[in-house]
């Protein structure tokens, strides 16, 4: 039995080639997501230090300009950086102070759940009354609307605002932050061998 482990691990061993492709992905995947975040602060800009300034509807922080354009750039700047893999590590450490600045400030007070479920064991007391909402309007669109129509791409649900999409970003940069940006599918790692070679 512990030969077939062996056996087993070793074969594991041999895709170590491609431990860079995980990383990639995940640089991949946020990349589009910080994109359009900052892309949409930058295209209302004026709103956004609005939102972030005004304590009674807004978040209430200090300097909303400065704020705002410190987000803006961050998301930005740091999507254009995921792409091709450079300063992963350092870029990282803003973009999941970001996440974590819009997960206690924006989130918090919804829960866990992006999307509402009430059939979620997550499922809050605002996520439980969201679901009578929407079967009422669901119930008026059958009688009032083209219900076929309207939902003939996916499903009417109602947006809960939760933490769930702030908090796992900021695991995967996380994972960034500790792994870099990955064994030959980086400018880093070019960088970083190119460095080597010469010292």
């Amino acid at each position: 039995m512990l030969a077939v482990i062996h056996r087993l691990n070793h074969l594991l061993d041999q895709l170590r080639f491609a431990d860079g492709i995980a990383p990639l992905l995940l640089r991949l995947y946020l990349a589009p997501v910080m994109l359009q975040a900052g892309w949409t602060k930058l295209m209302s800009f004026d709103d956004t230090a609005e939102w972030f300034g005004n304590s009674d509807w807004g978040l209430g922080l200090p300097f909303p300009e400065v704020m705002a354009a410190l987000a803006t750039g961050t998301e930005l700047v740091g999507g254009i950086l995921l792409i091709v893999g450079f300063a992963v590590r350092w870029i990282s450490i803003p973009l999941m102070f970001t996440m974590l600045i819009a997960a206690l400030t924006v989130h918090w007070e919804n829960g866990w759940l992006a999307i509402a479920d009430s059939s979620s064991w997550l499922a809050n007391e605002r996520v439980t009354e969201a679901g009578e909402r929407l079967a009422k309007a669901r119930e008026l669109l059958r009688e009032h609307g083209n219900y076929s129509w309207l939902t003939g791409r996916g499903s009417i649900v109602i947006l809960n605002n939760g933490i769930e999409f702030a908090a796992t970003y900021f695991i995967m940069l996380l994972s960034l932050f500790f792994t870099g940006a990955g064994r030959y599918t980086s400018v880093d790692y070019w960088l970083g061998r190119g460095l080597r070679s010469e010292v």
